[in-house]
């Protein structure tokens, strides 16, 4: 959602420096390289070179109305021109005329800079015959025909990683290279034990065989001792110590086991309604994500993508609800499991929360996290310094490379925290904000305990601060409720979307939901028409939380009542509809929707989930970044962009849940 700035916020404040680059000149060698190009490219037979440099400039395209402004040209047709003496170089000239910002691919000699191609612009030297090659755009589309040049851009043609690329770059190889060196040596070490216990088997010897059907180390030495003490060889076989507990913990034939599961991976089972909750969500973040990325810089008709989808309730799958509540989801089935893996943990310590619970309580969810967090952080930075990017690799740029800079925010897991447009992997801050309320947790479980009254006063009161922040945050500051448009967007992320005190509310119903269904002793539900009042109440409950969103896009010019009560009260409303939905699955209301929720076919996606999440938006960024010429949007086109990016994801996830996520949590489990 951060990613929600569009290319000329980038270049804001620029109008100084363009009034200090009037009084320079181009270097020498670049005024002579484009004196060459552009006197070859008017002669009556211009040279190859010359007439690819200037195929590459942009162009103006239809539909300027409709958002097509930008013009890319070729990069790839300037890269390949090469005269006897120069090569062409692909930069950008960002422009601004009237209201319409927008920027022009240009071919210049590869001995101009970006200074250099600035001062020919603004000087007018790239001219063909009496044409511009970055002519305005048309009075008839825009009233003021003045260009103001706001700064100019080259792409460079070499890969020149630096040291902090290069150290991301092994982190990476190291982080893969351990679960397949230990992949390898378990191969290794089960034929070299399979083999023996094939020798011992022949040899009559099978009282040593243990209840998994292999040997146990000592048995098999006191066998092959007593059989020819000559001879005598140690297998290799995993004794009980920490290697061979990481050699486990991290092998493929380990971390491979379960994850195309259909069975639930909830311990202690139940729940199997969450794993679809969880699924569906995710393919609802993927899906937006898959729209509105585009809709940042390439869509050759952005107006008019914009403009449907903010008035039909049709595209709530297209922009990831108008409010994004697919977030709020997960919140919410993260404040459910944390409650109830506190209370299982509690059970296990004999009833006592103590300092030791909380603090593994706590270690566990950075051992859940942190180590795919830190990879997709590293292999971002890695892919940043190699990949060679297109025209619209501008807006994610810069958000990618505040991973050097505030990496130290996604360590400490306080990201959110820090102002939005410098977060590392923006994406990222639902990690930080769901940490934060995870580590709530122990303090709720401990008034619960204290007393329940207690308990259910303190939620209360933070279920009201989170949404009377919610609210006076929207009245004050004239948020939207809708997607916020350009000028907005840092504002709304800054003061609002990323905020504990404004998101809590979910968490929050989520852990009281947590702990009411753990240490319920009898159902809740008795009657048919409970769960009939229920599940209409539900439904309604979450169609009039969406319209309303639709109802209320508009921006206000004031400090706005229906926006602020909107904005306090949907996000905890629609954590209310969804507690109705998993309450009514588990006590056996569901109907078919229950059915649906708890197909086996959800399971192995809730497995890759949190893979899913870290990953996809890299591809969707990838494929953007690449990209040489704009994107039309048509349900079409957007269907087959997001059935692309959805089948890259779940493989490489699946691929990073075996060899990342899953030896951390198997750690403890062989250590015990």
């Amino acid at each position: 959602m951060a990613l929600r700035c569009v290319l000329f916020c980038l270049v804001a404040g620029c109008s100084t420096a363009l009034e200090n680059t009037q009084t320079l000149n181009a270097s020498q060698g670049c005024e002579e390289d484009t004196d060459t190009f552009l006197r070859e490219i008017k002669q009556s037979s211009p040279k190859e070179y010359a007439v690819s440099m200037f195929d590459a400039f942009g162009k103006m395209g239809s539909n300027v109305k409709g958002g097509n402004a930008n013009q890319p040209g070729l990069l790839q047709r300037c890269r390949s021109a090469h005269s006897p003496t120069f090569s062409g170089k692909y930069c950008q000239v960002f422009i601004r005329q009237e209201t319409v910002q927008y920027f022009v691919g240009v071919c210049v000699p590869d001995s101009c800079g970006e200074q250099d191609v600035q001062t020919l612009a603004l000087y007018g030297r790239l001219n063909f015959g009496q044409t511009s090659l970055i002519p305005p755009l048309p009075s008839l589309l825009v009233n003021q025909s003045t260009q103001e040049i706001s700064m100019t851009h080259c792409l460079v043609n070499t890969i020149a990683p630096d040291a902090s690329d290069v150290i991301c770059m092994c982190m990476c190889c190291l982080m893969v290279a351990v679960p397949l060196v230990a992949t390898l040596l378990t191969a290794i070490s089960r034929w070299r034990r399979n083999r023996e216990v094939s020798a011992h088997e022949k040899s009559g010897l099978n009282s040593g065989l243990n209840h998994y059907g292999t040997v146990s180390c000592s048995e098999m030495e006191s066998s092959t001792s007593e059989e020819n003490n000559s001879t005598r060889h140690t297998p290799l076989c995993f004794p009980r110590s920490w290697v061979s507990q990481y050699l486990q913990a991290f092998s493929l034939q380990t971390t491979s086991q379960g994850v195309f599961s259909t069975s639930s991976p909830i311990p202690g089972g139940g729940y199997s309604s969450l794993n679809g909750i969880r699924a569906l969500s995710l393919l609802w973040i993927i899906s937006g994500h898959s729209a509105q990325f585009p809709a940042i810089t390439n869509l050759d008709n952005v107006k008019d993508f914009k403009k449907s989808a903010a008035s039909s309730p049709l595209h709530v799958f297209t922009i990831s609800g108008p409010a994004y509540l697919a977030v709020d989801t997960f919140l919410l089935l993260g404040g459910l499991l944390s409650a109830r893996s506190l209370l299982g943990s509690i059970n296990r310590a004999e009833g006592r929360l103590s300092p030791s619970v909380v603090a593994s309580y706590l270690f566990k969810r950075i051992k859940r996290i942190q180590p795919l967090h830190m990879f997709v952080m590293c292999l971002t930075i890695s892919l940043v310094s190699l990949v060679h990017w297109g025209p619209y690799w501008f807006p994610f740029l810069e958000a990618l490379t505040d991973c050097k800079k505030y990496w130290w925010a996604n360590v400490l897991l306080i990201s959110n925290l820090i102002p939005v447009n410098e977060i590392c992997l923006p994406w990222t801050w639902y990690l930080s904000l769901d940490f934060q309320c995870y580590a709530t947790t122990p303090l709720l479980l401990y008034f619960y305990r204290l007393k329940r009254v207690v308990f259910v006063f303190v939620a209360g009161c933070l279920l009201l601060m989170t949404i009377v922040a919610g609210a006076v945050t929207t009245a004050l500051l004239q948020l939207p409720v809708f997607q916020p448009n350009t000028m907005l967007s840092d504002t709304y992320n800054l003061f609002y979307y990323v905020k504990p005190h404004t998101r809590y509310g979910p968490f929050l119903i989520g852990i009281v939901t947590g702990t009411c269904m753990t240490t319920r002793n009898n159902q809740l539900l008795k009657k048919k028409w409970h769960a009939a009042l229920g599940w209409f109440c539900c439904l309604l409950l979450m169609a009039v939380l969406v319209i309303l969103a639709y109802v209320l896009k508009e921006t206000p010019s004031y400090p706005s009542v229906p926006h602020a009560l909107y904005q306090g009260l949907h996000r905890p409303l629609w954590a209310l509809a969804l507690t109705w939905i998993i309450l009514a699955c588990e006590e056996g209301y569901g109907g078919f929707i229950g059915s649906f929720l708890s197909l086996g076919v959800w399971v192995p996606i809730s497995n890759i989930s949190f893979a899913c999440y870290l990953i996809h938006p890299i591809f969707i960024i990838l494929y953007i970044g690449l990209q040489e010429t704009p994107i039309h949007y048509t349900d079409l086109n957007y269907m087959y962009m997001f059935l692309g990016h959805l089948v890259l994801t779940l493989l490489i996830s699946y691929v990073l849940t075996v060899l990342i996520e899953k030896p951390y949590l198997l750690l403890k489990g062989n250590s015990a």
